[in-house]
């Protein structure tokens, strides 16, 4: 292997590496974020509050869009994201109030 193909290849790797790393914190992070979540659709199970509020998804993706635009994320992924992230949240809230 020449020493460019060499240093690629050792380029690849800590790419790969950081990469890991930061799917770790991805899914420790939803992880939190679901606890908290859940813990709000208990709240609202037990005080019938209806599982979705649109204003504050509105917000929120307004808010995480906005953030994705500051560190040059296509803000449009983002939107997906959140979206799905919310709808997954909803459905928790349901079955909480089931």
């Amino acid at each position: 292997m020449s020493d460019t193909a060499t240093r690629a290849a050792e380029l690849l790797k800590d790419h790969r590496a950081s990469i890991d790393r930061l799917d770790a914190i991805l899914v420790y992070t939803l992880a939190e974020r679901f606890k908290h979540t859940q813990s709000v659709g208990r709240l609202k199970a037990r005080h019938d509050l209806p599982p979705s509020d649109p204003d504050r998804e509105a917000a929120q993706i307004e808010r995480l869009e906005r953030l994705a635009r500051e560190a040059d994320l296509d803000p449009e992924f983002a939107r997906k994201f959140l979206n799905f992230v919310i709808a997954e949240v909803i459905r928790h809230h349901e079955t909480l109030q089931s």
